[in-house]
């Protein structure tokens, strides 16, 4: 990845855990690195940046409303992700991941993907993917934990993507799913306080 902010300096990162935080489509990883605050204190958060040019910003791969996409753009950029991740992971104790709206698409491909690397997830506002090729090639010994806050009056992801992405969520992970009325297609404390709360659980415990 070429453009990754950290919450700790080098020297305090090893032997810690290990959140990747990828971002929404159209914007860029400052969106991330302004929730570091309210992260525990004991993870090494590093906000990647999408190596797709969106605009003035950046995304993950290209999509419109109706979150189609062309699977190689995904593919593309899951694997810099899991270069990135692999070029760092032995300094780590764990490798936890959070994805807000397209982001949560990532996160959880790479969770399909590799579903024994990765300690725990966290999905924001966001959706996963509906997707053949992933479907067959997923393989969950245990389900893994997974995190998804969401308000369900959520504007911007449409409702045959969260029909599915409940569907699968459902039926693939050891879920933890929360709502918060009225917060949109954002980010707030209320979400962060629980997602702290699951992190701790699931990788600090």
């Amino acid at each position: 990845m070429e453009t990754v902010v950290w919450s700790k300096p080098e020297n305090e990162r090893a032997g810690t855990p290990l959140l990747v935080m990828m971002h929404g489509y159209g914007t860029d990883e400052q969106r991330m690195v302004n929730l570091f605050p309210q992260l525990p204190a004991e993870f090494s958060c590093a906000a990647l940046r999408g190596p797709m040019e969106i605009g003035d910003h950046h995304g993950w791969f290209l999509l419109d409303y109706f979150l189609s996409n062309d699977f190689a753009d995904v593919i593309t950029s899951t694997n810099k992700v899991f270069a990135w991740i692999n070029s760092v992971k032995d300094n780590h104790s764990s490798v936890s991941l959070l994805g807000y709206s397209q982001g949560m698409a990532m996160a959880s491909t790479l969770l399909r993907l590799r579903p024994h690397e990765f300690k725990a997830t966290v999905g924001l506002s966001g959706f996963v993917l509906e997707n053949d090729l992933l479907a067959l090639s997923e393989s969950f010994d245990t389900p893994p934990p997974f995190f998804w806050g969401r308000d369900k009056a959520d504007p911007v992801i449409n409702g045959d993507a969260i029909e599915y992405t409940a569907e699968w969520l459902n039926a693939n992970m050891a879920l933890t799913a929360r709502s918060y009325p009225g917060m949109g297609h954002r980010i707030e404390s209320p979400e962060l306080s629980d997602v702290s709360a699951f992190l701790r659980h699931y990788v600090l415990r």
